[in-house]
């Protein structure tokens, strides 16, 4: 392979996440060789991957939605988690009708869904108003339900640990009938198909880049920057929601103290492990999805080393401050000029 398709590969936007998906994957062979080993057992697939791909539904859908925010604002919301809990409570707590624990729907789960994903979407518009109209910056705007949405959720709740302990309600976070593969699987299936297919067949995705590359520049050529960047926020706030209802779903109950709980950090590291600048700009959805299975087998190979989940933070920093230190324009032109006295050095002594 000569030197032009090499550079040519390496440049290339999902070089760096499948590349770091590889070195996780690799690691965990090595820790375990039956990783990849999938069966069926009692009708329903299992094995290591299988559990990988289950358990990261949930930040496939946050890492879509923190895409789209990030590209657009050229920063990130960091109250998704918050938001989960949000959604997940208002949910649990009508169909409980405000009974801690319940056997049966008191009120219409059609309703309770509704409500919730409004509730989240409410949520996206706040952070989106404080972003786009007022112009704060989106990790002091999203502080504010980063700090005040769990305690919101706690007051839905009335404090309390809300159980719906009904078997049609665990579908979303566990089985639909006889289907061998995981409910939140499809979850993120469907959520990343339809917001590619949005952003593939309507302008919105080129839109966001505009917008994020230069919003002035966009609102000269007749955008509406700050619709579009409002609009990311309540996408985001939607999304959140989703994966709140399947969090909730998982465990039959609203937990406003852990539901999406760090969720958050994990969405903004598989947006840059996906190749994405945190800068806005332009963006590669499909490369924050690589990003956010990458993280969740990272999560995975750590705890089989034994790492306690208080410590996952740490480690996680570390490959946060790495990606971002590789993207970095200072960094690139660090390698661009070693390799151009490397070449230069080379073409001397080819010349003596």
């Amino acid at each position: 392979m000569n030197n032009s398709k090499l550079k040519k590969i390496t440049s290339a936007r999902l070089f760096l996440p499948i590349v770091c998906l590889i070195a996780v994957l690799l690691i965990n062979v090595i820790k375990t060789p039956d990783f990849f080993n999938i069966t069926i057992r009692n009708g329903v697939l299992y094995g290591y991957v299988i559990d990988v791909i289950n358990r990261a539904s949930e930040l496939v859908i946050l890492a879509v939605g923190m895409t789209l925010v990030t590209a657009a604002s050229g920063g990130q919301d960091i109250s998704v988690g918050a938001v989960m809990a949000v959604a997940a409570a208002v949910c649990c707590q009508i169909l409980s009708g405000g009974a801690s624990s319940v056997t049966a729907y008191q009120n219409s789960i059609i309703l309770a869904v509704i409500a919730a994903l409004l509730a989240s979407a409410l949520c996206g518009a706040f952070n989106g108003f404080l972003v786009a109209k007022l112009n704060i910056q989106p990790m002091v705007a999203t502080l504010i339900l980063y700090t005040a949405g769990r305690g919101i959720a706690q007051l839905v709740t009335n404090g309390q640990i809300t159980y719906i302990r009904v078997p049609s309600f665990q579908m979303a976070g566990g089985y639909i009938g006889k289907s061998p593969v995981p409910t939140p699987v499809l979850f993120a299936i469907v959520t990343v198909v339809i917001v590619a297919l949005i952003l593939k067949k309507t302008a919105l995705g080129l839109y966001i880049e505009s917008v994020g590359i230069n919003g002035k520049a966009a609102r000269l050529v007749g955008l509406n920057s700050t619709m579009i960047k409002f609009l990311t926020y309540v996408i985001c706030g939607v999304l959140a929601g989703i994966a709140g209802l399947v969090a909730s779903s998982r465990i039959y109950s609203a937990d406003a103290n852990n539901i999406g709980l760090n969720l958050e950090m994990d969405a903004i590291l598989a947006v840059a492990l996906g190749g994405n600048f945190l800068g806005g700009g332009k963006f590669s959805l499909i490369g924050s999805v690589i990003g956010a299975y990458t993280i969740q087998a990272l999560t995975t190979t750590l705890y089989a080393m034994n790492v306690k989940a208080d410590q996952l933070p740490v480690y996680k920093a570390i490959v946060v401050i790495i990606i971002v230190t590789l993207q970095s324009d200072v960094f690139k032109k660090f390698v661009a000029n070693h390799r151009s006295k490397k070449v230069s050095v080379a073409a001397e002594g080819g010349q003596k």
